[in-house]
């Protein structure tokens, strides 16, 4: 059964930056799109950034030019570096596979708290 495990979220101050990690098992990356998603409190899932099977991007208007998403196929990890982080990039960060939908079963997550 495919398996998303992500890490890498912290307390950081606005204006911080912070990478996002995401293990993933039993998904080959070379064929498989991938995004970061985030919820917060009492909100629904938010797509934040997608990378295709051919490494296409987009991204959410909120964190153009500020989030940049990657994968390292060899180690089976998705990547979300996150630089200039604002209040309202506070959330609980998932990825899951998709381009336009999550199509897997959500992992546990990882908490980005941006505060001063």
């Amino acid at each position: 059964q495919e398996q998303f495990v992500e890490s890498g979220g912290a307390l950081v101050q606005p204006g911080g930056s912070l990478r996002l990690s995401c293990k993933v098992s039993r998904i080959n990356l070379d064929f498989t799109a991938m995004a970061w998603y985030r919820q917060a409190p009492g909100k629904e899932h938010e797509l934040v950034a997608a990378i295709s099977a051919l490494d296409t991007e987009k991204y959410a208007d909120s964190v153009k030019g500020r989030f940049t998403i990657s994968k390292n196929i060899a180690e089976k990890t998705l990547f979300l570096q996150m630089n200039n982080l604002n209040i309202e990039d506070t959330a609980v960060y998932y990825c899951n596979r998709g381009w336009t939908k999550p199509e897997g079963a959500w992992g546990q997550g990882t908490q980005v708290t941006v505060s001063a």
